[in-house]
């Protein structure tokens, strides 16, 4: 009987645990059902979390949610607006010239030496709990984790803190991103990174801590307890947007201390491990590979929900929370998925609060009308789910090398050549293939929602497209075979001695997926005859390549780092030429006229004269082509019901702290949806039992037979 039943103990175990409901299937502990949780996902490792050093997207959703720099961007207007985060008030220029006199405010931009930034901070702003602001034991040894470390502490924000995380873009060890633009315009920052390099050799060399209180950085000054000042060259007003960036998010010294400790590194007890901020949110797990958490700061300084935005704001219900404080949520839950179909499933399951659409889900989610209107399946529709939609503001292109014999120059012919290329490759048939149109083809590096973007006819450019009744329309691709003939390739052959038209393009691209964008590649060059190869390589090889100049074609894209036509304009500035400048104009492209106006412009306010600038310059890049014009991606976000608040934004990244969960709805609709299918076990549960029974009858029978006969065994 005991073998018997320990062969139908499986089966019973099914049987209860389909009894479970949902939680046989729910990825989550049953403790946190039912909690104000919001669960969503990641897919890379977040590298750096320390504000000097962060400067990718994986990052910034953690470190926004952590770290405040002095400005923020309003979470519901557009076009995107400056406001004060932990500063009083968006600060104002205070223009000086070179003897240090104060200019007027409409001085010209050429009698400006410098550009005072006088940064007041509110009062009685708290960090986050942390071990750094407590005394510890002295061995530290028995010590793993930011947990570990039995007393915690916090102290109130002051400007020292945020002119100590300035002082550290110039570290000698951290390596920011950032420094060498900071640096043109900094007043002092060089020569500070400079003497922060050839001081403390020890300090250097062993990882003790350099304390930067020692030293002064000329252009970032302290005032007083909640005043300081940072002081730039000429006229510069993106500086502003710069403002709202973890780069100038405050550091506090005795964190620096704190993670710079004998054995801290070792044990991943760095500050590019644990985040210390005053933001709405701390770090409270780091396992960047599985899963990292975001907790509620208890010392957050309080702020409240905005009550105005844009028209549809209030029909979409994005201001039915006005004025209520903030964060509503209590803890984020990111859990790593390396693949979209377990996301996506989780998605439907109600696991995850909100997501994206591959596309390999997206016809099961998004169905387009023959006027090509974009709505929800009746299945997205059924369970609730709400979809929202936006240009971002990011560019993708095709870059041309202009330092390239072939490709590249200024010549008539080269120009006529690359304008052949960018007519040939169809980007709207891209869009539509490969990223379910999910886009809007590009006319200039400028996308929607940024100032210089012109709509309509006026926004064309007329050496791709013609403009008809539709719309844009591409222009035949006879023209590009014109074009490519009167660049001395007619039929793609050289006009002289007939050699075919080879060109390369160098992508990281790998995977079946990348096969087909390839092949498709391949057939855009075939309608003008040119002979496309296509050099696979890692990444780190491809982005030496690209800084040593030794590409001829390359794909490259640009998120906004700030909401101004500057951020884009300058990927085609002369002097931010990456073969020669290490810069971020990765075409190697410099034309004269372009790089005057773009002087001109960058130092503007936005206005019908600036506007007037950015159209000539746009009117250079469409004659000179150092980019076949990709496209401007469209963001398509799912959310449950019982998410609220929830509003695309590609610029602003603290936003974890505006949205809102309905907890109890998602419990109600999690156990609707994932309640187990039980009667196939059961009928299972039956077969076997049936199948069993004469085995247990007769076991039974043998049984009792054994026991009758048991006293003449023993005689």
């Amino acid at each position: 009987m005991g073998r018997l039943m320990s062969r139908l103990r499986p089966l019973l175990l099914i049987v209860l645990l389909a009894g479970c409901g949902e939680a046989w299937n729910d990825p989550y502990p049953a403790v946190d059902r039912g909690r104000n949780i919001l669960y969503t996902a990641f897919t890379e490792r977040p590298k750096h979390l320390d504000p000097v050093q962060s400067y990718s997207e994986d990052e910034i959703t953690f470190t926004a949610q952590i770290y405040e720099p002095p400005l923020q961007y309003h979470y519901l207007r557009r076009p995107y607006q400056l406001i004060p985060a932990t500063a009083a008030a968006v600060p104002q220029p205070q223009y000086l010239d070179a003897a240090g006199r104060p200019l007027p405010a409409d001085a010209d931009a050429r009698r400006i030496a410098f550009t005072d930034y006088v940064i007041e901070i509110k009062p009685g702003i708290r960090y986050q709990p942390h071990p750094a602001f407590a005394t510890q034991p002295a061995d530290l040894s028995g010590l793993y984790t930011l947990a570990d470390f039995p007393n915690r502490g916090t102290r109130e924000l002051i400007a020292e803190d945020y002119v100590y995380g300035l002082k550290r873009l110039a570290h000698p060890r951290l390596h920011s991103p950032i420094l060498g633009l900071m640096g043109d315009y900094i007043v002092g920052l060089n020569d500070y990174a400079e003497l922060l390099k050839n001081s403390a050799p020890a300090g250097r060399r062993d990882g003790e801590w350099l304390d930067l209180r020692q030293t002064d950085l000329p252009g970032v000054q302290v005032i007083d307890r909640y005043r300081y000042r940072i002081r730039i060259k000429g006229k510069y007003p993106q500086f502003l947007y710069w403002l709202s960036m973890p780069f100038f998010a405050p550091l506090p010294w005795e964190a620096d201390r704190f993670h710079s400790q004998p054995g801290m590194a070792e044990k991943n007890l760095t500050l590019d491990w644990y985040p210390v901020g005053t933001g709405p949110y701390m770090l409270t797990e780091n396992n960047p590979n599985a899963r990292m958490v975001l907790e509620r700061n208890p010392h957050f300084r309080g702020e409240t929900y905005p009550c105005d935005g844009e028209d549809e704001d209030r029909t979409n219900g994005l201001l039915a929370d006005c004025g209520k404080p903030l964060p509503f949520i209590d803890k984020v839950v990111f859990t790593r998925e390396k693949e979209q179909i377990p996301y996506w499933n989780k998605f439907l399951q109600g696991y995850y609060d909100a997501s994206g659409i591959a596309s390999d889900s997206f016809d099961q989610a998004v169905q387009i009308g023959a006027g090509g209107e974009v709505s929800l399946t009746p299945e997205m529709q059924a369970q609730g789910i709400r979809l929202a939609t936006s240009v971002a503001t990011s560019t993708f292109y095709m870059g041309f090398n202009m330092l390239d014999p072939v490709v590249g120059g200024y010549t008539e012919t080269a120009k006529k050549l690359r304008q052949a290329i960018a007519i040939a490759i169809d980007q709207e048939e891209f869009i539509s293939i490969f990223m379910n149109g999910r886009g809007i083809a590009a006319q200039s590096p400028i996308p929607p929602g940024i100032f210089g973007y012109r709509d309509g006819r006026a926004g064309i450019n007329p050496v791709i497209y013609d403009w008809t009744a539709q719309g844009p329309k591409r222009k035949d691709i006879a023209v590009a075979r014109r074009l490519l003939a009167e660049a001395g390739w007619p039929n793609g052959r050289h006009a002289r001695n007939g050699e075919p038209l080879v060109v390369n393009l160098d992508t990281t691209a790998t995977g079946v997926g990348a096969k087909a964008r390839i092949d498709w590649l391949n057939k855009q060059f075939q309608k003008i005859d040119v002979q496309l190869v296509v050099r696979s390589t890692d990444y780190n090889r491809f982005q030496e390549k690209v800084r040593k100049g030794a590409v001829q074609l390359f794909y490259y894209g640009w998120n906004a780092d700030y909401p101004d036509p500057e951020n884009f304009l300058f990927l085609l500035y002369g002097p931010q030429g990456k073969g020669s400048h290490a810069g971020q104009n990765a075409a190697n492209y410099a034309n004269p006229e372009y790089d005057r106006l773009f002087e001109r412009m960058q130092a503007m306010e936005n206005s019908s004269e600036r506007q007037a600038i950015i159209d000539r310059m746009l009117a250079i890049l469409h004659e000179d082509t150092p980019w076949v014009w990709g496209f401007h991606p469209k963001d398509y976000s799912l959310r449950h019901a019982w998410l609220h608040n929830r509003k695309p934004s590609k610029v602003g990244n603290n936003t974890l702290k505006y949205q809102r969960l309905d907890a109890a709805l998602r419990q109600e609709l999690r156990a609707r949806w994932n309640r187990p299918v039980l009667w196939p076990l059961a009928a299972l549960a039956a077969a076997v039992l049936l199948l069993a029974l004469p085995a247990l009858l007769g076991h039974r029978r043998r049984e009792r037979a054994t026991a009758g006969a048991s006293p003449a065994a023993g005689s």
